[in-house]
């Protein structure tokens, strides 16, 4: 195959997948507690014989942005917002501990406490279960108080504590259902200092202005990749037709 059109092909192939990236996040802009997936573009040489003259391109999730979302007051009485850093422990289907910034919080018919993605939120001794209650709040430090069914505001009890963590962003990575985990395949340790904003909810961090001038740029780089597949076509059938003349 010819270099050109290999190095064209490679270009084209990756931008697509810079530009699935790209769509992936904007799709997620409005998502609680999203965080945003960062892409970078990087040059290899092509191997094999011959000078080495060309390098071709590749694209890889390098990360993700870990700048706070707007915290958005909505007045609910389960919804909670991460107040600066940290995380909110809660179970995946797998049974594994995770991470989640979405405090969009409920219970369900069982009592189980649970966010909106239905993942069970974590206390300090396993997943939370509220008993029969009347009123249910939840506090800053992560606790969780009922007023049991038929009694007073005066007989409200802690029941738990939802479990808080702030490992360092480099210790975590994205799963891909959509949940972080640590690296080490571990459980965080529960952290006093992370707090939360009741009554609120942390939306996306995705820049949508910027995810579309991003989404723009690599439509146009795909369509510069796409013409020197062409150019690489026609060079092919002119060096044919002078061949032929020869």
């Amino acid at each position: 195959m010819d270099k050109l059109v290999y190095v064209a092909m490679t270009g084209a192939k990756e931008t697509l997948r810079a530009q699935a990236s790209n769509s992936h996040n904007l799709a997620n802009a409005s998502t609680t507690g999203f965080r945003a997936d960062l892409t970078a573009f990087m040059t290899r040489a092509v191997t094999g014989p011959g000078f080495d003259s060309r390098a071709y391109a590749t694209t890889s999730t390098v990360g993700w942005n870990s700048t706070e979302g707007a915290v958005i007051s909505t007045g609910r009485d389960l919804d909670v917002a991460i107040n600066g850093p940290g995380w909110i422990a809660v179970q995946a289907p797998d049974g594994s501990e995770a991470y989640t910034r979405a405090g969009d919080l409920r219970m369900d018919s069982t009592g189980q406490l649970r966010n909106g993605a239905g993942h069970a939120v974590l206390g300090d001794s396993g997943p939370l279960l509220v008993p029969p209650s009347s009123s249910m709040l939840i506090g800053v430090d992560g606790s969780v108080s009922v007023v049991p069914q038929g009694q007073g505001p005066e007989t409200a009890a802690t029941i738990g504590r939802i479990k808080l963590v702030n490992p360092p962003s480099e210790q975590l990575e994205r799963s891909t259902d959509g949940l972080f985990r640590m690296k080490t395949g571990g459980e965080a340790a529960a952290d006093a200092a992370v707090g939360l904003v009741p009554g609120a909810l942390e939306g996306s961090n995705v820049n949508t202005a910027d995810a579309m001038v991003t989404m723009i740029e690599l439509a146009r780089r795909f369509d510069l990749q796409v013409r020197m597949m062409r150019n690489a076509e026609e060079n092919a059938r002119s060096a044919m037709s002078l061949l032929r003349m020869s």
